[in-house]
């Protein structure tokens, strides 16, 4: 067969029009919106297959690595590499930078598979045909946009006119057009020359690069050198920071695929969504006769064409149409279903506020490498939080100056090591962190590691960590 396709899965946004369970520090790519598994880990199963593809080059950023290494293994995928974005710089520089590796990993007949980690699609046979087909067209030279055929009117989608057709199904690109309103949607639609952008690209890595550099050379310089002076760490690399914060903040259509003559779209139908919204959610799910996508502890009564999700509490919906209700651990949203696209424009205004603002950052539950922590009760001078620890895993060797804490087991074993000397907890047995101490936390056993943590002390913030030793880098 053919070279081998090299994936390049983008997994580096921070969208938060899926709030409240989509936030900055876990955003939609990482949660289970659709199926038992992570958008991000559905699209490592969806180029798993090693007759068709080399293990996946992953972009994401520093706060989401261990994320990223955490699911990549827990779907037993490899990864040829996880870079890592300084700054946020769109899918131009993002992709230059993956380019770039690729060409220096596997040579300049590379050909990449540009695949959001955020959209849902159905790997049915017609999708891996359209890869093959796009791979094909790739490799004579075109660079290919995967267009979806519309099957509604959509706003919230960009649009491709096509051109004159080309080989194994593609067309030539007459032009992009940005979201449209309703009117002129039903009027593109109703021609059937336009598809949805699908953000989705199979591309000549090599000639990919030559128009970028020809078309954007300012993001095809700073990608360049942030490539050339990346660093390994651990598992990741690196992108050099100070080269990669002079790339323009530009996507890749703006960059190449509006300006080069090589673009080509390829009309595809198979089931594909951005999940750009709580109503495109929706339209994904299956629903029941009322045309209900329930999920979580809700009953639903009286009520028609609505999305009802929760994460604990109990919701109860009575006599409602088109409603969106979305219940988090500490945040329920509750709006129209058909004009849930707004959410994105509430989520700013909760950002400009000091109150609301972290309910757009981080969820009651933290996520970290080890495991992760839930707070409970935050009071003046003392905070409660639930730590859980994976098998295996243990925290870093740490300090704090201004907080003594107390551990109680509830559930597993934990090896405790404080001031040099080590102990085993059992469930039920508790143990004192004075403060200043040199403590660190592991789970030396097969399952789960739960404990209550009560803090104590004039300054509680995370910051207040000294890490001495940390076999994840942190220190």
């Amino acid at each position: 067969m053919a070279t081998a396709i090299v994936p390049v899965i983008l997994a580096g946004g921070q969208g938060t029009r899926l709030w409240p369970l989509s936030r900055s520090a876990r955003p939609k790519q990482f949660l289970n919106l659709m199926g038992e598994s992570s958008l991000f880990a559905q699209t490592l199963a969806r180029v798993a297959n090693p007759d068709r593809y080399v293990p996946p080059i992953v972009i994401t950023n520093a706060e989401y690595r261990f994320l990223v290494a955490e699911q990549a293994q827990e779907a037993g995928v490899p990864l040829t590499a996880v870079l890592l974005e300084p700054a946020a710089r769109n899918t131009a520089p993002a992709i230059a930078a993956a380019a770039l590796h690729a060409v220096a990993t596997f040579g300049d007949g590379a050909v990449l598979n540009i695949l959001p980690s955020d959209h849902a699609i159905e790997a049915s046979a017609d999708y891996i045909d359209a890869v093959d087909r796009a791979a094909r067209i790739a490799r004579s030279g075109r660079l290919v946009t995967f267009g979806i055929v519309p099957r509604y009117a959509e706003t919230g989608y960009g649009y491709i006119e096509a051109g004159a057709p080309l080989t194994d199904g593609a067309l030539e690109v007459a032009r992009f057009v940005e979201k449209p309103d309703s009117e002129r949607a039903e009027e593109m639609v109703a021609s059937g020359q336009y598809s949805w952008n699908s953000g989705m690209f199979m591309l000549g890595a090599k000639t990919f690069l030559d128009e970028l550099q020809a078309l954007s050379p300012d993001t095809y310089a700073a990608a360049a050198e942030a490539v050339a002076k990346a660093r390994q760490d651990l598992d990741f690399v690196r992108l050099d920071p100070q080269a990669f914060a002079t790339a323009p903040n530009i996507s890749v259509d703006y960059a190449v695929f509006e300006k080069t003559r090589l673009a080509a779209v390829l009309p595809v139908t198979f089931a594909w969504s951005d999940l750009g919204s709580w109503d495109a959610v929706w339209k994904m799910s299956p629903r029941d006769t009322a045309e209900n996508m329930a999920r979580g502890p809700v009953t639903l009564s009286n009520t028609t064409h609505s999305l009802v999700v929760s994460e604990g509490a109990h919701v109860a919906v009575e006599g409602l149409d088109d409603v969106a209700v979305i219940a988090s651990d500490d945040a329920v949203f509750v709006g129209r279903l058909s004009e849930a696209q707004k959410v994105g424009l509430l989520v700013k205004r909760l950002k400009q506020a000091a109150e609301t603002a972290p309910l757009t950052e981080t969820h009651r539950t933290s996520y970290r490498p080890w495991g992760g922590y839930s707070s409970l009760v935050i009071g003046d001078r003392f905070q409660v939080k639930r730590l859980f620890v994976k098998p295996g895993k243990r925290l870093s060797l740490q300090k704090h100056h201004h907080r003594s804490e107390h551990w109680v087991v509830v559930r597993g074993t934990a090896e405790v090591t404080v001031n040099g000397e080590v102990s085993m907890l059992t469930e039920n047995q508790s143990i004192y962190l004075p403060l200043g101490c040199t403590h660190r936390l592991a789970n030396p056993g097969k399952i789960l590691l739960e404990l209550i943590e009560v803090q104590t002390g004039s300054y509680l913030g995370e910051d207040d960590i000294i890490r001495i030793e940390d076999e994840f880098g942190r220190t």
